[in-house]
């Protein structure tokens, strides 16, 4: 449990860290698209190699797909409901919302790889991208949306200890659950990320930094494939 809780403290502090950079500076948008881009790098080689193949491995390719897709038609349907309600100015929160949908999942599977003495990548992989999301979603949100400072913190913190309090679960299900069980919650996130990333998070680096964030991404993909 002790390994758990500090797994799940060190996907929740790079949040809260971001979130209290995006509320308290502007930071220049070359820089802020680069950490978006390299969070997207990392997260891509997290979902191949932490999240869809061990689920494809073990569940095969029609129950692991099934669950990407499921995990990707719930970001997609919830952020097309926030973008109906919000109109443009709705990437913060669906950056906020990428951070819950993705979050819970993925932490969820962090927390039961532990059981197998694995993690570390997908630890890296998730702090990577929760820092750039929060200090995008926090900065946006504050800007665009007129939220106070205190609010807009108040809601990053009760998303970290969320991701905190299902890691730890994660980790104190794994023995109670099936093979399969743990293979479709890996898959899950992993197809939640890909939507994260595809819909929120990348067109958002490319908008803020342009061409060149392909290299940010590259390097945040082989520094979370190397680390693997």
């Amino acid at each position: 449990m002790g390994t758990a809780l500090l797994y799940g403290l060190g996907t929740a502090i790079p949040l809260l860290i971001g979130a209290a950079i995006g509320l308290r500076t502007t930071l220049p948008k070359p820089l802020l698209a680069s950490l978006m881009a390299f969070g997207s790098g990392t997260m891509i080689a997290a979902v191949s190699n932490e999240l869809f193949e061990p689920a494809f491995l073990q569940a095969g390719a029609f129950t692991a797909g099934l669950a990407l897709f499921l995990g990707a038609a719930v970001y997609v349907v919830a952020n097309r409901i926030l973008e109906r309600r919000e109109g443009a100015t709705a990437v913060g929160w669906a950056l906020m919302l990428g951070t819950v949908l993705d979050g819970v999942p993925e932490n969820t599977a962090l927390g039961v790889s532990l059981s197998s003495g694995g993690g570390m990548v997908l630890l890296v992989a998730i702090a990577a991208g929760n820092m750039p999301e929060a200090i995008g979603g926090s900065a946006l949100l504050h800007r665009e949306r007129d939220v106070s400072t205190g609010k807009a913190f108040a809601l990053w913190l009760l998303t970290g200890a969320v991701l905190v309090v299902v890691t730890v679960a994660g980790d104190a299900l794994s023995d109670h659950l099936a093979a399969t069980h743990i293979s479709a919650i890996q898959a899950f996130a992993g197809g939640a990320t890909l939507a994260v990333l595809a819909d929120s998070l990348m067109p958002e680096a490319y908008r803020e930094g342009g061409w060149w964030v392909g290299m940010a991404t590259a390097v945040g993909f082989i520094v979370a494939f190397l680390l693997g």
